[in-house]
């Protein structure tokens, strides 16, 4: 696997978003790019097809990013070739009136993949440490505490702590976790917003509600700064994706997650000496047919 893309955006120590590019430097060209995602992807499926039927281990890839960072199309490049039967996507929205009854992290227990798929999380429970931070008073909807005042800094230290201690769980009971954080400049966002609005077709994924949030991105790359800084362990590591090409980050991501793969030690099921006479014993009759 070229280290480029398995090392170079690998979250180490401390993480600076200023220092992070949002553009691919290298020498790869796009047309390169979607030959060798072509490629990966055959590849993908056959470590999924492994996965599944070694039924072991599971994996969570968590995707997080602005909105028009790419996550909805990576998803479709990326896994498209997969089985479906072998992959869960769960896109997770606001907290509906019986999730908030429950603590931050019971849906996404909810979604998590059982042994022998692969779960994506298109946004995740890291949005009780953004979009959360950005609005604490959407907290007030747990009904646990009382005013925005209660969201101080012991709060987030918390709500980091339960975080690390849930994605530290699933990694000792089978789960290898991926997590991504697409990377898109604030200028190539506006590019991609008014791509929405001015192509009829693309209309329909354009909100309102997507310029408030906008006016609000500098805060947002503050709290992912914080947010991958607190979580990106050798369990749950971070990786950062330059996203203003959509081609690469698509590539970056395939190589990630195929290189998890392969360090997964994933082996097909060994027959006994009964099964592999039993085998002998089916083919023979229907040869005989």
């Amino acid at each position: 696997m070229d280290k480029d893309f398995s090392d170079n955006f690998l979250i180490k120590g401390s993480f600076s978003i200023k220092k992070a590019s949002t553009q691919y430097k290298g020498k790869l060209t796009k047309e390169e790019g979607e030959i060798l995602l072509v490629q990966e992807k055959e590849k993908l499926r056959e470590l999924q097809e492994k996965l599944y039927s070694d039924g072991s281990q599971s994996l969570l890839v968590v995707l997080q990013a602005m909105d028009a960072a790419g996550k909805d199309s990576l998803v479709e490049h990326v896994f498209g070739g997969v089985n479906p039967q072998g992959c869960n996507v769960t896109s997770f929205k606001t907290p509906s009136s019986k999730e908030y009854s429950h603590d931050f992290l019971w849906r996404h227990y909810l979604a998590l993949p059982q042994k022998g798929m692969i779960g994506i999380f298109n946004r995740s429970h890291y949005e009780s440490v953004l979009v959360c931070k950005v609005h604490p008073e959407y907290n007030l909807s747990e009904k646990t505490w009382k005013s925005v005042k209660d969201f101080d800094k012991k709060f987030w230290e918390n709500r980091y702590e339960s975080i690390r201690n849930f994605e530290k769980h699933l990694s000792q009971n089978g789960t290898t976790i991926v997590k991504i954080f697409l990377n898109v400049s604030k200028d190539e966002q506006k590019k991609r917003f008014l791509d929405r609005i001015n192509e009829q077709e693309k209309n329909w994924k354009f909100s309102m509600g997507d310029l408030p949030e906008r006016a609000l991105f500098d805060q947002y790359m503050n709290c992912y700064e914080q947010a991958i800084n607190e979580t990106s362990k050798d369990y749950a590591p971070w990786y950062v994706l330059p996203a203003d090409d959509k081609w690469f980050a698509r590539v970056a991501a395939i190589q990630i997650i195929i290189d998890t793969m392969e360090k997964m030690n994933l082996k097909y099921p060994q027959l006994s000496e009964k099964n592999k006479q039993e085998l002998k014993d089916a083919k023979k009759q229907l040869e005989n047919e």
